[in-house]
């Protein structure tokens, strides 16, 4: 019998709804505890309320707590994998670091729900005994963090929360899901071919996420960047352009040695040099800034948080963005 640690964050999986005022927020228990006995004649169940969270309080110091206190879980209970239950708006954000710090071939499984606990089609029971499922599996290892939802298994790098309340919320745009979950298997269909990881003791780096859009003015992007800034990241237009206004700034943020880091604003695709003009792609390249291979932007700025916690050179910076 696998033993699987669970250690529970918060959030909609661990809420329920005021039957007066509709309403929905934490309780007095966390009723995810009850789901255990769903799952405990497979799997001893080892279970900590680490945080009693929404998602959206959830900060980057908050996660890399969480690895921290996995790892100190893992050394005391000898278990054999991890199930993290999450909020859902920013579960993609804590699996991704969590990804980026984890080194162990021991799976991690992110779960969440999209309906609190006492709604009718609550998802989250169903959701956290596929997460159990996944962690204990041995094609799991070696994987990385992973998020299983809605009988779906995708990476932490690729997947993303695409409807605001559909329970088939999560997908990896770029390139699906790498396994699925049915009644009696666990199946993976692709594999990672190459995971990167940073050691981070803080993740305090203050770096700023701007989206572009038609008409930004470069008096509004200055402003925005007035603040002491570690680092920048621009969800750009298209394959990575942005209004011309914002060549400037943009300029005066490299030459004061605060790396600026492109993704595009798009679903799928990624940043690239392209067009010369004005706030294209290739005169923003020309200028010194960095390149992202399809990381959306929450995630880019949480690895380059974690990149500027290592003291990455700007030529190790870029070369790190542009191979994964």
């Amino acid at each position: 019998m696998k033993k699987i640690l669970v250690l529970h964050t918060g959030g909609t999986i661990a809420m329920q709804e005021n039957e007066e005022t509709g309403g929905v927020t934490t309780g007095d228990s966390n009723p995810v505890q009850q789901w255990n006995t769903l799952v405990s004649e497979d799997y001893d169940i080892v279970s900590d309320d680490f945080l009693q969270l929404p998602s959206p309080h959830i900060t980057p110091s908050h996660m890399l707590k969480l690895f921290h206190h996995m790892n100190e879980r893992l050394q005391d209970t000898k278990a054999e994998g991890v199930v993290i239950t999450h909020g859902t708006d920013t579960l993609e954000e804590t699996a991704y670091l969590l990804d980026l710090l984890h080194t162990m071939e021991l799976p991690v499984v992110l779960t969440g729900a999209m309906r609190s606990s006492d709604e009718v089609g609550s998802d989250g029971p169903h959701n956290f005994i596929t997460a159990v499922r996944t962690a204990a599996s041995e094609k799991a290892k070696g994987m990385g963090v992973l998020i299983v939802m809605n009988d779906e298994i995708h990476t932490a790098k690729n997947a993303t929360k695409t409807h605001a309340s559909n329970v088939a919320t999560f997908q990896s745009p770029q390139y699906g899901p790498i396994g699925l979950i049915t009644k009696r298997e666990i199946f993976f269909h692709h594999q990672p071919l190459q995971r990167e990881h940073f050691h981070a003791e803080k993740m305090d780096k203050k770096v700023l996420l701007i989206k572009t859009y038609a008409g930004l003015e470069g008096d509004v992007f200055q402003h925005l960047i007035s603040q002491p800034l570690d680092g920048v990241v621009i969800e750009a237009l298209g394959q990575g352009n942005v209004p011309p206004a914002l060549m400037e700034p943009v300029q005066s943020l490299i030459d004061h040695r605060i790396p600026v880091v492109l993704v595009t604003r798009c679903f799928s695709g990624v940043v690239q040099d392209i067009y010369s003009y004005q706030g294209g792609g290739r005169t923003l390249k020309e200028a010194g800034v960095i390149f992202t291979n399809g990381l959306n932007g929450p995630k880019a700025r949480l690895k380059l948080m974690a990149a500027l916690e290592n003291h990455l050179s700007r030529e190790t910076l870029r070369k790190c963005f542009e191979r994964y």
